[in-house]
């Protein structure tokens, strides 16, 4: 059955199908998930590869529309929405942490983390660019912030796409694999920060991750398999 639907969710998906293909040859890839995330929570999404985790995440970002099904995002529901008015609710209400980074080569670390602002507020400003330098300094790059991409490390870059996350102070976070280019010291120290915004700012997290040691840290599980939630 459908979770109920109360004024602190932040997401409800309900009996939400995803498949792919055409000329009647498809291929279900989610069969009737039901799942809300209320407001601060801090949940894993666990599951084998293949299992359908990543197509959930696409689908909560709003990257992705479901075949059947709908998504309820601060109580309005999507399917209702235009492509101009996914987007900004897109802007407005969702962090990514994506696998792979998707820094812009041409910045530098200061310039990505700020980008969500200045797309959102139509210039930069000192504010902006002292709010991206705070961030850059809590995960540890505060002598990188005015390298480009090309100058980093992999794991530096994803610190850099966790910052440009949370710059915005969005309500909801979605983090797949944020801590798979980092050794086992550097993981604990950024899940610890993210560990700390989420109790600092309400923000909810939903977090993909094969890391079953952090998955134990968080204060709620989420397993898929073979495209449904089995716990």
């Amino acid at each position: 059955m459908p979770e109920t639907m109360c004024s602190s969710a932040i997401i409800q998906l309900t009996d939400v199908r995803k498949q792919y293909g055409n000329d009647g040859i498809t291929t279900e890839v989610l069969y009737g998930i039901d799942l809300t995330l209320q407001r601060g929570e801090f949940t894993a999404l666990i599951g084998p590869s293949g299992s359908g985790k990543s197509t959930l995440l696409n689908i909560i970002g709003l990257l992705e529309q479901p075949t059947s099904g709908t998504i309820q995002v601060q109580g309005r529901d999507t399917g209702t929405l235009s492509e101009e008015e996914l987007t900004l609710l897109r802007g407005r209400s969702l962090g990514f942490v994506f696998q792979f980074h998707h820094l812009i080569p041409a910045f530098t670390a200061l310039e990505n983390v700020m980008m969500p602002l200045m797309l959102e507020q139509g210039r930069s400003t000192s504010a902006q660019r002292e709010r991206a330098a705070g961030l850059l300094e809590r995960v540890g790059l505060v002598d990188r912030m005015n390298f480009k991409p090309d100058k980093l490390s992999g794991g530096q870059q994803q610190r850099v796409a966790i910052a440009r996350a949370l710059v915005a102070n969005a309500p909801l976070i979605l983090a797949d694999e944020p801590t798979g280019n980092l050794d086992t010291a550097a993981a604990d120290e950024i899940f610890k920060l993210l560990l700390e915004v989420n109790e600092e700012s309400g923000a909810t997290f939903l977090i993909v991750t094969h890391d079953p040691r952090l998955a134990k840290r968080c204060r709620r599980v989420v397993e898929l398999v073979d495209g449904r939630i089995v716990s």
